[in-house]
């Protein structure tokens, strides 16, 4: 059987789950907080208190960190948005000086943005649909080139 040009495509899977830093601090914000309640109330309030911080601290980091990018099966998919390949337009990964004037101030304000303030490289994705109004997706990536290679291989294989 021979190789058709969609399984040569290579996929791309991103959790943009929060950095270590975020949690180490998270962690040591909590700790100063049970300090603070073990000696102004009852032992068994404050780890009740402490253990409940604690779970909504993990919870907002997971929930934050949740979106994903995903470059397969004919789609793009940042965050809650999806887009069809034949819909994608021209790719460019950008360094971080590049990227944070475009989410700045060149942003248009009908673009679609997929934003961490812990990553500062990104993908600007044009949308080629006259009826999707935003004109290009500005997506923060760990790997702008392996996901502007993805993009662009996955836009030709629709071709």
């Amino acid at each position: 059987m021979k190789n058709s040009p969609l399984v040569s495509i290579p996929g791309y899977d991103e959790r943009l789950s929060v950095p270590l830093r975020w949690w180490v601090q998270g962690i040591m914000f909590e700790a100063t907080l049970a300090l603070a309640m073990i000696v102004s109330m009852p032992f068994a309030l404050a780890c009740g208190l402490t253990a409940a911080i604690l779970v909504l601290l993990v919870l907002a980091f997971y929930a934050y960190g949740a979106s994903r990018i995903v470059v397969s099966d004919g789609t793009l998919r940042a965050g809650r948005a999806r887009i069809e390949a034949r819909y994608l337009g021209a790719v460019e990964p950008l360094d971080p000086e590049a990227a944070r004037r475009i989410a700045g101030v060149e942003a248009d304000a009908r673009a679609y943005l997929l934003l961490r303030p812990y990553l500062s490289r990104a993908v600007k994705v044009e949308i080629d649909d006259p009826a999707d109004p935003a004109p290009y997706w500005l997506i923060c990536t760990r790997h702008p080139n392996r996901l502007a290679a993805a993009i662009e291989a996955l836009s030709a294989g629709s071709r």
